[in-house]
């Protein structure tokens, strides 16, 4: 049973409920959902907004970005990224990733500030050698629910004067061990702002679509309210332009019941991934199972394994019922919408390599045993080149590919 049906009558509650008060665009709702968020993520703010895009986006601009600007993240992400980075006026950079985390690769991120880029001798900016454009941030992606090394991160950032805007859309609940800070600090609250997204599919995910932008800043959440509702800073009193991207009530009232089952979901989740390793760990040669850092307590939004053969055995396990999805098929400086940047093959090569051999499993709180067993077989069938057909235990396995949406 997915979360929605297992929360069903509470959640159709909570449609009744805007029926009877017709509160459906901003209200109460979203101020409880927006305070009882920012407490789970330890940040001071939280602002919801109407998707992860628009959240990245909002609090991009709310940091400062100039039409023009560069700012710096990974290739190997959902478009909604670089869309974010391009909508707020500036132009996506990339640079590599680690190779067992799939997060931005600390090593290139500092090669490329310093071999690069070029600080400009009047205004201190750092500036892109190639292109001339002004470098102003970094948006590291929490990729699959794990955090990106945000010390070292936070690090390169200070000492050339860059903000960090998280891609959190992933990694709600997430946690990182700062050593610099001696504690552990959840996904949204070590950048200047953090964006997460409440797709359907998330492991807090709404009943369409839905985001928020946490920030530790107040001026740059007031910011973000203003943009996400016309820039208006009372009833029509509009300081800035601003954009039509607000919180549904309905959508603010699914989150918050769910909120409080998020942290249970997660330890089932985490339990999940560790439960496929025991499974799988005997064709370790024939299978990399995600790696999860000492300094990291991922939340598992996905579990992505790499499979020589990719396509092949998606095919086989396709034909036994196990339903599977790539994140994602193509890096984005690949893709035709980059086409005018000029990347090409070779520039990013784990993240390159790395596409042509990840493999989502299903992956949700309610997976039981016997359908991680089935999965684990058919996978391992499917290794070994035997093609087994017929009806899983259960359908949901088959069916757990809407918990991989993005």
């Amino acid at each position: 049973m997915t979360p929605h049906l297992e929360l069903e009558e509470e959640l159709v509650s909570v449609f009744r409920s805007a029926l009877k008060t017709a509160g459906f665009i901003g209200g109460p709702v979203v101020e409880e959902f927006e305070q009882e968020f920012s407490r789970f993520c330890e940040a001071s703010h939280c602002v919801g907004v109407g998707s992860g895009t628009d959240a990245l986006r909002f609090a991009l601009i709310a940091a400062g970005v100039q039409p023009g600007d560069t700012v710096i993240t990974v290739p190997n992400t959902f478009i909604a990224t670089t869309e974010a980075i391009s909508q707020s006026g500036a132009r996506p950079d990339f640079v590599d990733v680690d190779q067992q985390t799939y997060n931005m690769d600390v090593r290139r991120l500092h090669e490329y500030v310093e071999t690069q880029c070029r600080r400009d001798g009047a205004t201190g900016k750092l500036l892109n050698r190639k292109t001339g454009s002004v470098v102003t941030g970094i948006v590291p992606v929490h990729l699959y629910g794990q955090m990106a090394d945000m010390d070292a991160i936070l690090e390169i950032a200070e000492r050339h004067n860059l903000f960090v805007v998280e891609d959190a859309c992933q990694a709600h609940g997430a946690s990182y061990y700062s050593r610099r800070e001696n504690g552990w600090k959840k996904a949204g609250s070590m950048g200047v702002a953090a964006a997460f997204s409440f797709y359907p599919g998330k492991n807090l995910g709404a009943c369409g679509e839905a985001g928020a932008v946490t920030t530790n800043d107040p001026k740059l959440a007031a910011k973000v309210r203003m943009l996400r509702d016309h820039g208006q800073s009372q009833k029509y009193r509009h300081d800035i332009e601003g954009y039509n991207g607000r919180l549904d009530a309905i959508q603010a009232g699914i989150l918050l019941a769910k909120l409080k089952h998020l942290a249970e979901w997660n330890q089932k989740r985490r339990m999940r991934a560790r439960r496929y390793g025991e499974l799988l760990r005997s064709w370790s040669d024939g299978i990399s199972l995600p790696y999860e850092s000492p300094l990291n307590k991922a939340v598992y939004h996905l579990y992505v394994i790499r499979v020589k053969n990719r396509d092949q055995v998606q095919a086989r396990l396709a034909k036994a019922n196990i339903a599977t999805q790539i994140h994602y098929p193509a890096p984005l400086h690949l893709q035709r919408a980059y086409a005018p940047f000029g990347y090409k093959v070779g520039d990013f090569p784990v993240a390159e390599h790395a596409a042509t051999e990840i493999l989502s499993l299903p992956m949700y709180p309610q997976l039981d045993l016997r359908q991680q067993k089935l999965i684990a077989q058919k996978l391992m069938d499917s290794l070994a080149g035997e093609v087994s057909s017929g009806a899983s235990p259960s359908s949901e396995p088959a069916a757990a590919a809407e918990s991989l949406a993005d």
